[in-house]
């Protein structure tokens, strides 16, 4: 997006590097500046395509291309509407038919194809669906509130993990350091051998990281309620499947009755002779004259193998 600039001003992202591109449901983009210069009452008109316009619905622009833009606000308002899901409807084909309706006002409302009809259909679409529609938006807000409390509550587990983990390295921080102050006092005030001290010194930290319990790994948790780093409780790992032995290929064996297809070897024994000599584009191209013959050869043989148990004419 690095040759962003506004229709109006002409501003570009290399004169204003902290350029915002704005846009509305009209699609049409807009800088911040030329926004707030042109809709100061809180209402105006489109410079380009001059439809009435409010400040307040126009937004910061995600994608370079303003005609995905214009296509992902009037995705989102329409299906705010059409929000019926397979399962009111009896059967998968009434689905599809239900979810191409949606494509065909989409499409209509984005290039502006029938936009009077397009909007009659939407408004008497609403009408006839009014109770389904109110249905499917309270539906729709108690899964998102059950998600925005999911992920609370996984963002409070997140934290106080987070807390206890900063705890158990501060308390051997702690144990580290009373450690070396008890061995400087040691050498400072015990008659031992220095090299004995610190021998014992040694042999004792290394006996205290084993026995030292291991910081438990950090759990990832995602919104299914699977926890992944430790074994939650409930989770039961797949059975362990003993490996099979490695597949041999056995080439199947059927008893054919009539004469069999001549072998590759067998070609030049007349066969090919009626068969038309390849040119040098087909012989640049891999294909020879022998291909062609055991093809017919196939072709000719094919309706006279006969398995014995099918009836014989």
């Amino acid at each position: 997006m690095d040759d962003q600039v506004c229709p109006r001003c002409k501003t570009t992202k290399y004169r204003n590097p902290s350029l915002k591109l704005m846009v509305n449901v009209c699609g049409h983009a807009l800088c911040e500046s030329c926004v707030d210069l042109l809709f100061l009452k809180g209402s105006g008109s489109c410079p380009e395509c001059s439809v009435p316009l409010k400040r307040s619905n126009f937004r910061v622009q995600l994608f370079e291309d303003a005609v995905v833009e214009k296509e992902v606000d009037i995705r989102k308002r329409v299906l705010r509407d059409f929000n019926k899901k397979e399962d009111d409807f009896a059967t998968l084909r009434d689905y599809n038919d239900y979810l191409e309706e949606i494509e065909c006002i989409i499409f209509n409302l984005c290039n502006n194809i029938d936009v009077v009809e397009t909007n009659k259909r939407i408004e008497q679409y609403k009408k006839e669906n009014k109770d389904i529609i109110l249905k499917n938006k309270i539906k729709i807000g108690k899964e998102e509130l059950e998600l925005e409390e999911l992920l609370e509550e996984e963002k409070q587990v997140d934290e106080l993990r987070k807390r206890e983990l900063i705890k158990e390295e501060q308390e051997i921080k702690k144990k580290k350091l009373k450690d070396k102050e008890a061995l400087i006092d040691e050498l400072m005030f015990s008659n031992a051998d220095a090299k004995h001290i610190l021998s014992t010194f040694a042999q004792n930290t290394i006996a205290a990281k084993e026995e030292e319990k291991p910081l438990a790994p950090k759990a990832s948790q995602f919104s299914t309620g699977i926890k992944f780093g430790r074994q939650s409780a409930g989770f039961t790992m797949l059975p362990k499947i003993e490996e099979a032995p490695p597949y041999v290929y056995i080439p199947a064996t059927v008893q054919l009755e009539g004469p069999g297809v001549p072998q590759w070897s067998e070609l030049s024994n007349g066969f090919i002779d009626n068969t038309r000599a390849e040119g040098l584009d087909q012989r640049a191209g891999g294909f020879t004259a022998k291909y062609a013959c055991m093809r017919a050869l196939q072709d000719s043989l094919d309706g006279l193998f006969l398995t014995p148990n099918s009836s014989k004419t």
